[in-house]
């Protein structure tokens, strides 16, 4: 089930919003055609799990800063 993958990775990003956020970006980065994305997303949130995504989750503030300069 898809919950047992979330809690682990919940433990890695703490933030639910910020986590649901990186992790759709990351599916539509990664899909690939002709794949289901609920595996794609269940890869992703895999990841998350066994990763250290503190990096990410600390410049992910800059990075939305700089999308909306751009935009």
């Amino acid at each position: 089930m898809r919950s047992d993958l979330v809690y682990p990775a919940v433990r890695k990003v703490p933030n639910r919003y910020l986590l649901c956020q990186v992790a759709s970006k990351a599916t539509r980065k990664f899909h690939r055609p002709n794949t289901r994305v609920q595996d794609t997303m269940n890869q992703i949130l895999e990841k998350f799990a066994e990763t250290q995504v503190q990096g990410l989750v600390s410049a992910t503030p800059a990075l939305a800063r700089l999308e909306r300069q751009a935009a």
